[in-house]
Parts: structure tokens; C-alpha cells; sequence
């Protein structure tokens, strides 16, 4: 469970990195943008990759709790993958500077902790995806000659390209939108 500090540190160090890059994430400008002194930081994590691990555990443990939340529900599986999207875009559209972090492979491609983290969390979004498909396919909703593990790629690779393309629009178009009109599109395509 993350203090109130260590949370005011993860939302501050998503800012700097969002507005500045991940260049501009030092302790110093965390201070700075924080309002408390830079050993004060270092009570709670002791360098920058420990925090950039928090925030990737802050994002997984938040989708986490909206897959395991929609496979509970009754519906569709492809139902329960839209509410999925949705709820990704509703996240992302409360926290746009959360895209700048979670989705930058600048940051965690040279350092061996957060590139393991960053797998550890696609691997289990994908694998509860394609338990969703698993599911809609015995259930005769989905076609059974599908291989599960190219839609799981096609499904999250299609929500990871729309939120990107939203960032580069500077946020420009409502994503909870248009993510909904886009889902309509994958669902035609994967209907039975």
C-alpha cells in the first residue's frame, strides 16, 4: 500500500515526465515540483528507477483491477473486452500524462528492472484477453479458428496505437468517444 507522499511522488514524477521527458524526472526538479526537500524523496525511494517501478506498479495494479472486474461480469467476450477498452480510455483520459510514462520505450528499454515490469504486465493483459477469447470462442461467439494469441496482439496493439495517435493529437479528440465508435469496428470483425 503507497503512503500519501509516495503517491504525491508518482502523480508529481508523471507530470515531469509528461512536460519534460524522462530526462527532466531527477530529484531535483521532483523537489522543486513537490515543494519538500530531495532527501525527503529519498525516504521513500531511493533512486529514480525505484520510482519509475512504483508508477509501472501504480498502472498495473490499476488494470489489473479492471480486467479482473470485467472477466466477473456477465456479457459477452467481447463485451467484456469493449468495457475493457473503455475503461482504459476513461483512465487515460482523467490522467492524459500517465500516456507519456507507460507508453514511452525510451525509458525502459536500458534499464533491465522496468523493460522485465513492462512485460510482466503486457504478458498478463494478454493472457486475460485471450481468456476472454477462450471463453466467447467455447461459447460459439467468436470463430474457432482464430488463434487467440493474434487477436490478443491485434486488440491491444489496436488500443495501444489509438492512445498514442491521441497523444500526438495533444489530446485533442475525446478518446472515451471515439475509442467506443473504433471498438464497434473490431467487434465486426471479430463477430461470428
Amino acid at each position: 500500500m503507497l503512503t500519501d507522499r509516495q503517491l504525491e511522488i508518482i502523480h508529481s514524477s508523471i507530470k515531469l515526465i509528461s512536460s519534460r521527458g524522462i530526462q527532466g524526472l531527477t530529484m531535483k526538479n521532483l523537489s522543486k515540483e513537490i515543494g519538500i526537500s530531495e532527501p525527503a524523496i529519498y525516504r521513500h525511494y531511493e533512486n529514480k528507477i525505484q520510482i519509475l517501478i512504483s508508477i509501472l506498479n501504480y498502472f498495473s495494479s490499476t488494470t489489473q483491477t479492471i480486467f479482473l472486474s470485467e472477466m466477473q461480469k456477465d456479457g459477452t467476450s467481447l463485451e467484456k473486452i469493449e468495457r475493457i477498452f473503455i475503461n482504459h480510455f476513461k483512465a487515460f483520459s482523467e490522467t492524459p500524462s500517465l500516456v507519456a510514462v507507460i507508453f514511452s520505450e525510451e525509458i525502459f528499454r536500458s534499464e533491465p528492472l522496468l523493460s522485465e515490469k513492462v512485460k510482466e504486465i503486457m504478458g498478463r493483459n494478454s493472457n486475460a484477453i485471450q481468456t476472454i477469447l477462450e471463453e466467447g470462442k467455447q461459447k460459439g461467439e467468436i470463430n474457432p479458428g482464430y488463434n487467440l494469441q493474434h487477436l490478443s496482439i491485434i486488440i491491444m496493439g489496436s488500443l495501444r496505437l489509438l492512445i498514442k495517435q491521441w497523444q500526438m493529437a495533444d489530446f485533442n479528440f475525446d478518446l472515451q468517444a471515439y475509442g467506443t465508435n473504433f471498438f464497434r469496428t473490431i467487434k465486426q470483425i471479430l463477430n461470428k
